[in-house]
């Protein structure tokens, strides 16, 4: 038996076990999460609620300001690592660490000063009669999100290593230790908004701290970081990468993450509750496929150094199934919809079948984009993605608020998440094509 076909096996054992795996943890944040939805709720009321849902969204974007530092690292981790390159991959992660401490502590002082010096209700839109402290709530969300920050990077170094089912496994003790949290909250009569935002953003950061001294001096001592490591010419090569996903995040950001913030700024605080409800029930399929396309992502950048283009063919096919049955399922879904919603949440908020379809529309959209788009960030060719992503961005907010001042529903709001994102998905799929085919030249092969 051929060496690059005993590679090919283990690559794709490995990528099974990951598959199961993940499909366990991934489950199980599924259950979590569909159970700390209506806790929360019912902690905070429908109004509170949204203006949580606010301040997350808020949050997420300082997961992006790692200018896709993450994602190289796990394209350049799982390239050194074919190589058999160990101690430059050690170099590595010490400069993504050493990157990611300069980018973090000037962006949370930068906030810090921006909640002191602005008018944090006017902001969010949020009513100082309903909400007590709002000033306090974004320090400390700040505070333990900038913390995360630095040591979420364990997840994407497993990530690179070809496990991210162990990633998942990280997020899904968080999330377990959220929901505890909430519970606990909720049991406990306070009904605090501060006390919500501490147990969310509390949670993962104590998870990744335990994760540390587990990963890099029991589990993978050889590619534990050191000062001494830090390289500059690293930190330049794996910022040249991660500065394209860095602008795709950002673009993913605008397009996914802004909808809260312009739901509660365009209609009220309340409606976010509502879209949200919808959004977490259909994207169960969004997770489920992400949990399939995850660890595709890096086997696929092993399997490319390595030209081993059959292996590629060969997993394609097999997402091509698994797309359908996710179309089946959806639709499923939607029928079932009014069902699911009065016994997860109760009677007390109408979400209307219109809704539950536009946004079933536009997390399918999005899985069938991943389908492809996650293939193409393994082998690198990021240019069409970023021009068609930032096109998206840039059109999806002016365009949302014409729609919506002229129609007034929030179900042309989300049909207009849907129509900004189908060019994406066409070109995802045109240079998948011709990447795999080996056709893919100029602007198709960037």
């Amino acid at each position: 038996m051929s060496t690059a076909h005993t590679t090919s096996q283990q690559r794709s054992s490995l990528l099974q076990k990951n598959i199961i795996a993940s499909v366990l943890a991934k489950g199980w944040s599924a259950i979590i999460v569909f159970l700390t939805v209506p806790v929360t709720l019912r902690c905070l009321g429908e109004y509170n609620n949204g203006v949580w849902l606010t301040i997350s969204s808020v949050m997420l974007w300082i997961d992006n300001f790692d200018i896709g530092l993450g994602n190289g690292l796990r394209n350049k981790l799982a390239i050194y690592l074919a190589r058999g390159e160990e101690q430059r991959a050690r170099s590595l992660i010490s400069s993504t660490f050493a990157m990611l401490v300069l980018i973090i502590i000037p962006v949370m002082l930068l906030l810090f000063v921006l909640i002191i010096t602005t008018d944090t209700y006017h902001l969010l839109n949020v009513e100082l009669e309903m909400v007590n402290d709002l000033d306090r709530i974004l320090m400390v969300t700040v505070f333990f999100v900038c913390t995360t920050f630095i040591f979420k990077l364990i997840g994407n170094i497993y990530m690179g290593l070809q496990l991210p089912a162990v990633s998942n496994m990280l997020i899904a003790t968080g999330q377990t230790l959220m929901f505890i949290g909430t519970f606990i909250v909720y049991k406990s009569g306070s009904h605090s908004l501060l006390h919500i935002a501490m147990v969310n953003t509390l949670s993962p950061l104590l998870v990744y701290l335990l994760a540390y001294p587990y990963t890099f001096f029991f589990r993978f001592p050889r590619l534990r970081p050191a000062i001494s490591l830090v390289n500059l010419r690293e930190a330049r090569e794996v910022i040249s990468m991660g500065v394209q996903f860095f602008v795709l995040q950002i673009s993913g950001v605008v397009l996914f993450m802004t909808s809260n913030i312009l739901i509660s700024k365009l209609f009220t605080p309340s409606m976010v509750t509502p879209y949200q409800i919808a959004y977490r029930y259909f994207s169960i399929m969004l997770v489920a496929f992400t949990v399939i396309c995850m660890p595709f992502w890096n086997a696929t950048t092993d399997a490319y150094e390595r030209g081993d283009l059959q292996w590629i063919h060969r997993a394609t096919r097999k997402l091509r199934l698994m797309t359908v049955g996710i179309f089946v399922s959806m639709i499923v879904m939607i029928l079932l919809s009014n069902f699911v919603y009065s016994v997860w949440i109760g009677q007390g908020i109408t979400i209307d079948i219109c809704m539950s379809i536009t946004v079933a529309i536009y997390i399918f959209i999005l899985i069938y984009s991943m389908r492809y788009s996650y293939f193409i960030n393994g082998i690198g060719k990021l240019r069409l993605q970023l021009i068609f992503s930032v096109t998206a961005a840039i059109l999806f907010i002016p365009l949302a608020y014409i729609v919506v001042r002229w129609t007034g529903s929030i179900i042309w709001f989300i049909a207009v998440m849907c129509f900004v994102n189908l060019p994406g998905l066409i070109v995802n799929k045109i240079q998948f094509r011709k990447l795999i085919k080996g056709q893919a030249k100029g602007i198709w092969n960037q």
